[in-house]
């Protein structure tokens, strides 16, 4: 005799009209793990050999609830307000054709995914929205090479559509047995729910394919989204990817590659590459055996913070830094950001006004980083960071292009104290001598990226480690103090380890903190502190002007890792000529970029201007067309580089 299930009319009966949804969620989350069970049983060799079923199953549980959560909210909240003045029938007929349509969608997409997943190794996502642009060549494509393809998902789009629209005409419910409060109540824990579901994160920020990525296959992390979520996502990085050229006006590629070109160090350098028209050879200065390279991104240390260059005195590590190492004197950021920091640092890009690649779809794989570079030359490489490695697609960008192991909170051996932004300076220190030394006794050359949290807002840090400089405990000058600290104790140990010896450090910043002023672009808060250091650094203090994105070129130099690649950034152990020396800031949306004293500032749709620069204040002056032509093409570049795919 078989069980009946006599509390599904109660509770059915109960819902009323909501009742409908609790439906279309079962089924829709019934469908997509299937959907993703079989593409994982397809990819078995990969998913196996990863052991990566559980982390698959897991994060594209939170996916798919979180879609699915987007996809019930804005047609709940429709229901429950017409359920509110007793008029939910009215909608009936348009909820389920929303979530029919919804089904339909749910279905055509992950019926076109093995497809997808043959020609391009990945879920659908941005280039399917491209090709939508080509109509005409597409469908001459489609209709030529995939006729059975597109014949499977034709019937699949149809028998999904009369199969929802038969099953959701029989679950509604027109009025509720629950009493108006208990309703109410109902209706204010579901709305909270869907919320909750759509965020699926009680963190910084809400869930996004970053959180999920934890393979540097990037297939198994594609695996843990289903692909209307991919789709959709790719829909809203692509809002974020505004033309520098709409903003700023139109240059020929010739001509903006004559002037960048000839803007670059080597005059005699051949560009032989038309897919990549900055690429060329770089020799490295450091002949003799290659060095490892560990780099600690500082978190928003302005210079103002560092008093060997002027600003208050909360740094005396980097201070006794500056006494016996390499120290850049007018060095400045390209961004105020920490992931313009990072896409400067690790790729030498240009600032754009879209947001930094890292966070970019086009560039999360097989864009060009001196960790993918370092890779190819048999460089372990790795990523060590404080707090959850996610944030700001980090995680997802660095597997995606060379990084073969990340280290972040998560991972830590031992945790004194923790903050909003995760483990102290001092944890991420200790952990860092930790795989430092590791890397070291695996016999290869490494590269390790160390960025640190403490001086970020809301300044947490532990108990009497300082002298505070404020006497409220968590302000920002305090908490550049506590990073100075910290980074204070892992030299010196760093100098009695077994990697010291064989290894270039830099400390460099990110970017300033809360840059602001009434400028077009405030100067002044995008200068920073950088010092190379380690055993054969020569002490020198550099006044020559340089920007972040010399850094990469210059660490490439010194390590002795020659080879060809696309940065246009200045090998700083090497001679430069003074009318080369520049920097380029992007302030939201205004470009600046700086020679000598004069600063041309591009804004959108409106004229460049050129200003001089003194006494930390932009003064106008008359405009300077020859550096108007070389800021504009500075500008355009590195959208004209990430969109024609010069980077890859």
């Amino acid at each position: 005799m078989g069980i009946k299930l006599t509390f599904i009319p109660k509770i059915q009966n109960a819902l009323g009209p909501v009742w409908i949804f609790i439906v279309f969620a079962i089924l829709a989350l019934s469908f997509l793990t299937l959907a993703r069970f079989g593409l994982s049983i397809w990819q078995g060799e990969r998913v196996f050999g990863s052991h990566a079923w559980l982390s698959i199953f897991i994060g594209g549980l939170r996916v798919d609830i979180a879609t699915l959560s987007y996809i019930i909210m804005p047609a709940l909240l429709l229901t429950l307000l017409m359920q509110s003045v007793g008029w939910q029938n009215k909608v009936r007929g348009l909820i389920k054709i929303y979530l029919v349509t919804m089904s339909a969608l749910l279905v055509f997409f992950e019926v076109i995914t093995p497809t997808f997943i043959n020609e391009y190794d990945l879920r659908p996502n941005r280039l399917f929205i491209e090709y939508l642009i080509y109509p005409k060549e597409v469908s001459k494509m489609i209709f030529s090479g995939y006729k059975l393809e597109v014949f499977i998902a034709v019937i699949a789009l149809i028998l999904s559509c009369k199969f929802a629209s038969k099953v959701f005409s029989n679950q509604w419910q027109s009025k509720s047995s629950l009493t108006g409060l208990n309703q109410s109540i109902l209706a204010l824990v579901l709305v909270c729910l869907t919320i909750l579901g759509a965020r699926n994160s009680l963190g910084h920020r809400p869930l996004n394919p970053a959180m999920v990525s934890f393979s540097t296959d990037h297939l198994l992390n594609d695996l843990t989204l289903n692909s209307l979520y991919s789709v959709a996502f790719a829909v809203k990085q692509l809002s974020n990817e505004q033309s520098s050229q709409d903003y700023y006006g139109k240059m020929p590629t010739d001509e903006l590659l004559s002037i960048v070109r000839s803007n670059m160090q080597n005059t005699q350098a051949a560009f032989n590459d038309v897919t990549a028209p900055t690429k060329t050879f770089h020799g490295a200065s450091n002949t003799g055996k290659p060095k490892n390279l560990v780099i600690i991104l500082q978190e928003s240390l302005g210079a103002r913070y560092v008093g060997t260059l002027g600003g208050l005195p909360l740094t005396p590590n980097i201070d006794a830094l500056y006494k016996q190492g390499w120290g850049f004197d007018n060095l400045y950021a390209t961004g105020t950001r920490s992931v313009r920091g990072i896409e400067a640092v690790i790729t030498g890009f240009t600032p754009t006004p879209s947001r930094a690649v890292v966070k970019l779809d086009k560039s999360q794989r097989d864009f060009f980083t001196i960790a993918d570079f370092l890779a190819k030359q048999n460089y372990n490489t790795q990523f060590i960071y404080g707090g959850e490695s996610h944030f700001d697609n980090m995680r997802s960008f660095f597997l995606g292009n060379g990084f073969k192991s990340i280290v972040d909170t998560n991972n830590f051996k031992k945790i004194d104290f923790n903050g909003s932004w995760g483990a102290s300076d001092e944890d991420l220190y200790d952990q860092a001598d930790i795989e430092l030394t590791k890397l070291k006794n695996q016999k290869k050359t490494f590269f390790s990226l160390i960025f640190s949290s403490s001086n970020h807002s809301p300044y947490d840090f532990p108990d009497d480690k300082i002298t505070l400089y404020d006497k409220q405990k968590q302000t920002r000058n305090n908490a550049a103090k506590y990073a100075d600290y910290a980074l204070g104790t892992f030299i010196e140990k760093a100098k009695k380890s077994s990697y010291w010896d064989d290894t270039v450090f830099i400390v460099i910043a990110d970017h300033d903190s809360r840059v602001s002023g009434a400028s077009l672009v405030p100067v002044d808060h995008f200068k920073i502190p950088a010092v190379i250091f380690g055993k054969g650094i020569t002490h020198k203090r550099d006044s020559q002007l340089a920007s972040q994105i010399d850094i990469p070129v210059t660490l490439l130099s010194l390590i002795g890792a020659s080879g060809k690649h696309p940065m246009i950034g200045h090998d700083l152990s090497k001679p430069i000529s003074d009318n080369k020396q520049r920097a380029m800031m992007q302030y939201d949306k205004n470009f600046a970029y700086m020679h000598d004293n004069k600063v041309v500032v591009l804004q959108p749709q409106k004229p460049a201007t050129t200003y001089t620069y003194s006494n930390n204040q932009l003064v106008p002056c008359e405009n300077d067309e020859q550096l108007v032509r070389k800021a504009l093409a500075h500008a355009n570049l590195g959208n004209l580089a990430y969109t024609n795919g010069w980077y890859h």
